[in-house]
């Protein structure tokens, strides 16, 4: 899908030095990804201590 932005280009040269990306399409892909990876740990952090895990091992085992 192409889309035109209008990103500083002192902010896109920045982050692909920091990051290495080849190409503004890498960077862009690269960003997102991790964008979306934030949001799915930021998930997992917020049921920290909300689930029970009492699981009994010998119990499954036998399962």
């Amino acid at each position: 899908m192409r889309t035109t932005l209008d990103i500083p280009k002192d902010l896109i040269d920045e982050a692909m030095s920091i990051t290495h990306a080849r190409t503004k399409t890498e960077l862009i892909k690269l960003a997102l990804s991790n964008i979306i990876d934030q949001n799915k740990r930021n998930k997992l952090i917020h049921y920290h201590g909300k689930l029970n895990l009492d699981i009994d091992l010998d119990i499954v085992r036998k399962r």
